[in-house]
């Protein structure tokens, strides 16, 4: 059980990764436009998440209420750029990839504190765990860097006129998720390097199978 307290630190940093990866799935805002036509969007500000577009509106949905407008990305669209697509592909497999983590850890540590010492077994589940949780790590990676990229370059966005969305904005910023995201790579990574590390006691008596 000694050895195995940087593998219980792996194991609460990959679930709150793991749990931080699959908000920032699910926040809408990850790029922040704003925009100086305000007839539509009428708080000059709109979200480009991964998964829809929303904006605040007085006129669109209801006239002299403050309504939210959100517009879902339907199938693949040509005019949606590459990198939301990509997101929404590798934040679901980070999503699975880190669930598995967190199960051979589970079942490692289990293993460890039950008093079942099987060395083979439980160095492969750690190993396997680690595997999964920089899988994880590097599938948050490469949308979250590639969005950025995209907000830092103000990259334009030919939205169909269905979406009320301008092409593009005055100015853009990082939403909420961006930085969501980096912490659960941040965390992903080095839950995934601390299972890795695992070095099962040679003194220990082991029951080899």
């Amino acid at each position: 059980v000694s050895t195995s307290r940087l593998q219980l630190a792996a194991f609460a940093l990959g679930t709150v990764g793991w749990i931080l990866c699959t908000i920032s799935m699910g926040i809408v805002e990850w790029r922040v436009w704003h925009v100086s036509n305000t007839t539509i969007i009428s708080s000059g500000i709109a979200w480009v998440g991964i998964w829809k577009v929303c904006f605040i509106s007085y006129l669109h949905v209801s006239p002299g209420y403050k309504e939210q407008y959100c517009h879902k990305f339907s199938g693949f669209e040509s005019s949606i750029p590459h990198e939301i697509y990509a997101a929404q592909g590798l934040l679901l497999i980070a999503m699975f990839m880190g669930l598995l983590g967190l199960t051979a850890m589970v079942f490692a540590l289990r293993n460890i504190y039950m008093g079942i010492t099987h060395k083979t077994l439980i160095t492969r589940f750690f190993l396997v765990a680690g595997f999964f949780y920089i899988l994880a790590g590097l599938c948050v990676l490469i949308p979250v860097s590639w969005n950025f990229y995209s907000v830092t370059h103000n990259k334009s966005i030919a939205f169909p006129p269905s979406y009320y969305m301008p092409s593009s904005p005055t100015a853009q910023e990082a939403g909420a998720a961006i930085p969501i995201g980096i912490i659960a790579v941040i965390l992903l990574l080095l839950s995934g390097t601390f299972s890795l590390s695992y070095r099962f006691p040679v003194t220990a008596k082991t029951i080899m199978k």
